[in-house]
């Protein structure tokens, strides 16, 4: 999978010349990670640097940062899976250096590191205002989602435990057609940045029903991805999740064609915070099964 390669380029600081004047473009390092973490405080989002690590340990080579006359002045990030689709996200410019162009310069240069890299797929989850933008390039809606706000309480759960290393092959094997490609890399990364906060579900069998993996944020947990076959399931897994998280505020990202997780949002006393839409470009939208779906892993991966 080539967004799991672990090699960097050696030419990972070359400046690359776009058409938009002194605009310069370089491969985003380790050492990038304050300036990811700078633009993204100053547009009040919730990741941390763990996610900027993941990023980069996922899809090296595929993680960018603008500059004008040696100063940083944006970001993108892509993400691979399969060699089939692309992910492009986290397009930042702080608000000094909006309106010039910089932010369709990153987002043109992820799309185009994507097409180089032969996907045939290009995803993302746009904001209303952001969609506006996709449209014209050629992005199709694919479905909605909503992103639920509110706080960790205790629920009793009696079928959920606690997931471990040793699970992650069988997680990884419901994972993949739900999502519609493997995302091995990322799901591993997800548990190791979870603190701990993964649970799954088996059946009398022992294969697993559904499982769920949350992660700290800078505003509030991000719970997700959570995947189940079920609405019983689904429902407590996310119960379980929250138990665990009590008191603390949470975010989760339902897809609309999930029905049920949006009725067991709305029973956990959770508000919509904001709306997104997930597009593609190209010919197939390798969709999975988006009912199965309680809470995407972010926006930034789906």
């Amino acid at each position: 999978m080539r967004g799991s390669r672990m090699e960097h380029s050696s030419e990972a600081h070359r400046r690359i010349p776009l058409k938009d004047g002194g605009i310069r473009i370089r491969e985003m390092t380790a050492e990038d990670v304050d300036i990811g973490m700078k633009f993204k405080e100053l547009a009040g989002w919730n990741q941390t640097g763990a996610d900027w690590e993941r990023f980069l340990a996922i899809a090296p080579g595929g993680c960018f940062v603008a500059e004008v006359e040696d100063e940083p002045v944006g970001t993108v990030v892509t993400v691979i899976f399969e060699d089939r689709c692309g992910w492009v996200a986290m397009v930042l410019v702080p608000p000094q250096h909006r309106r010039k162009g910089i932010g369709t310069a990153m987002l043109h240069h992820g799309i185009d590191y994507l097409k180089s890299s032969s996907v045939e797929t290009i995803k993302l989850d746009a904001t209303p205002m952001g969609r506006e933008v996709y449209l014209p390039l050629g992005f199709v809606d694919e479905y909605g989602l909503e992103r639920w706000e509110g706080k960790g309480q205790a629920f009793e759960v009696e079928n959920v435990f606690a997931m471990s290393e040793s699970d992650l092959s069988d997680v990884i094997a419901l994972d993949t057609p739900v999502y519609g490609l493997s995302r091995a890399a990322l799901v591993r990364r997800l548990f190791e940045d979870s603190n701990g906060v993964c649970g799954l579900v088996r059946n009398e069998d022992g294969e697993v029903q559904g499982y769920a993996m949350a992660r700290p944020g800078s505003n509030a947990w991000q719970l997700g991805p959570v995947l189940a076959n079920s609405r019983d399931a689904g429902e407590e897994l996310i119960k379980w999740s929250l138990s665990r998280l009590a008191d603390q505020p949470v975010f989760f990202d339902v897809p609309l064609v999930n029905q049920d997780g949006v009725a067991i949002a709305k029973a956990c006393g959770f508000s919509v915070q904001r709306q997104f839409t997930r597009m593609y470009l190209g010919e197939r939208p390798f969709a999975g099964q988006p009912s199965f779906v309680y809470a995407t892993s972010g926006p930034e991966k789906g």
